[in-house]
């Protein structure tokens, strides 16, 4: 239980842009304005769930996906306007979360299963290879 729950709080975070799963408006994505690397910073506010994580968030068409080696399925949008909502899911566990982000920051909050807090983001520069 303690192993699901550690890997619920991981995955719920990076939701975390983090991280409502229905946007309410969907008339367009963010092209490009919000797009590229994120580091997301996912804290517990209440439930049982780990403490806090960080973890890479990429953006491209204004489609969120995960950008690290962690193991979760996240899917979610930035509205042109900066709204952004995120489902995040590792094995039967799964979080929502909404926000917004302005410029090169975002916030917001996330809820999943007993466990519930606030994620901050910003943006990261692209590494050349």
């Amino acid at each position: 239980m303690i192993a699901l729950k550690t890997l619920f709080s991981r995955s719920v975070l990076s939701a975390a842009i983090g991280g409502g799963v229905l946007l309410a408006s969907t008339s367009g994505f963010a092209l490009p304005r919000y797009d590229g690397l994120w580091s997301v910073s996912i804290i517990t506010e209440s439930g049982t769930c780990d403490r806090g994580y960080r973890y890479p968030i990429r953006i491209s068409n204004g489609m969120l996906a995960n950008a690290g080696t962690s193991a979760f399925t996240i899917s979610g949008k930035v509205t042109p306007a900066g709204a952004i909502t995120v489902m995040v899911s590792a094995g039967a566990s799964s979080a929502s979360g909404s926000g917004r982000l302005a410029g090169n920051i975002g916030a917001g909050k996330w809820r999943g299963g007993d466990c519930a807090g606030s994620w901050t983001a910003e943006r990261r520069a692209e590494q050349a290879e």
